[in-house]
């Protein structure tokens, strides 16, 4: 079941971390210009975890009896609760800085320095779940590390037309810091997993993704109405390039590939852990810079291959040391399960007359 689960939620993930930011680009690349709108779409869908949760419920009511009353709809506890609510807020400060760095940047430049996100992924796994790092993971966020430099230093070579300097440094920097943030809050989904003092089901990580996007959303909310953006969405309806009508469908898929990306990446943290859920969205790179170069036919210049190799070679140089590393303590335990049975034997040979 956990290994279903875990192929569910790599869908899941993929799937939105493919589509959230690319539908998101084609917000801003036609009219767009509500950054707070955008940072609040990455979460607004939550709603759409009442459906699962709910279906669990009559599914699990009819399990134990239609009379029964010892159903609990949610199992969520008070300091549960409050873990995710402040992970939520510190999710709605990251959508709002991701956010903020896709409106000024091609997809395929905010999608590599976001690749940066593995590094303090791995770093903030270390201190705050004892994370085990080996000589090929250390190889990979140097590799990585090199990468995000190289496109620092040629970030002018995709600027779009007509913005400043300034802007598109500020872009940049704002993704480093979403990627900084988030590369610290999924190992905190972890570490709250690990600390919740309650069993956790996959049914309880639905819930806790629910109360991170509330909140997360709430977060968005009050920027949106300082920022007057629910005033302007009417306005800017009317003016986008692909019509008014297509200008909700595309919000609409936008709140919704999004919420699959964060379920997918919390479901992925409670079959796996947060450093898999991180490489697994490291790996997804090659895919969207392909993508974003034949929709949105975006520059691919050499600076930008020279990083996607070293992101690639990392990734490699990872997943190379997690295998190596899965076999060596397989054989540890397979050694230690034999010693073990051994010593059992001669206890019990000891014994017999």
């Amino acid at each position: 079941m956990k290994k279903a689960l875990l192929l569910l939620n790599c869908i899941l993930l993929t799937i939105g971390k493919c589509g959230g930011p690319l539908i998101m680009r084609l917000y801003f690349t036609k009219g767009g210009k509500r950054v707070w709108l955008s940072s609040w779409l990455e979460t607004g869908g939550w709603p759409i975890m009442f459906i699962p949760i709910i279906i669990n419920y009559i599914h699990r009511r009819a399990k134990d009896g239609s009379a029964s009353t010892s159903t609990k709809l949610f199992f969520m506890k008070p300091r549960l609760f409050i873990a995710s609510a402040v992970i939520g807020i510190l999710t709605g400060a990251d959508d709002y800085l991701y956010a903020y760095g896709v409106a000024r940047l091609p997809v395929s430049t905010s999608t590599l320095i976001g690749s940066t996100q593995l590094v303090f992924t791995a770093g903030f796994a270390y201190l705050l779940v004892k994370q085990k790092f080996t000589s090929y993971s250390i190889n990979a966020v140097v590799l990585l590390s090199v990468g995000a430099g190289v496109l620092a230093l040629h970030t002018s070579s995709d600027r779009p037309n007509g913005e400043s300097n300034k802007e598109y440094y500020l872009g940049f920097f704002m993704t480093l810091l979403a990627a900084v943030l988030y590369g610290f809050i999924l190992p905190l989904v972890e570490l709250t997993y690990k600390k919740a003092k309650q069993a956790i089901s996959y049914t309880l990580v639905m819930e806790i993704q629910m109360v991170m996007c509330f909140f997360a959303t709430a977060f968005c909310t009050v920027g949106m109405l300082f920022n007057n953006d629910f005033k302007v969405i009417p306005r800017e309806a009317r003016e986008y390039e692909l019509g008014e009508a297509k200008y909700y469908v595309v919000l609409v898929f936008s709140a919704l590939f999004w919420q699959g990306f964060f379920l997918g990446a919390n479901g992925v943290i409670f079959c796996a852990s947060s450093l898999f859920s991180g490489i697994l969205m490291a790996v997804l790179l090659p895919v969207i810079e392909t993508l974003a170069v034949v929709f949105y036919h975006e520059k691919f210049k050499a600076e930008k291959g020279v990083t996607l190799v070293l992101s690639l070679w990392g990734f490699v140089s990872y997943f190379y040391g997690e295998i190596k590393h899965s076999k060596k303590r397989s054989q540890t335990q397979s050694q230690a399960q034999q010693t073990d049975m051994t010593q059992k034997t001669e206890m019990t040979q000891i014994g017999t007359p």
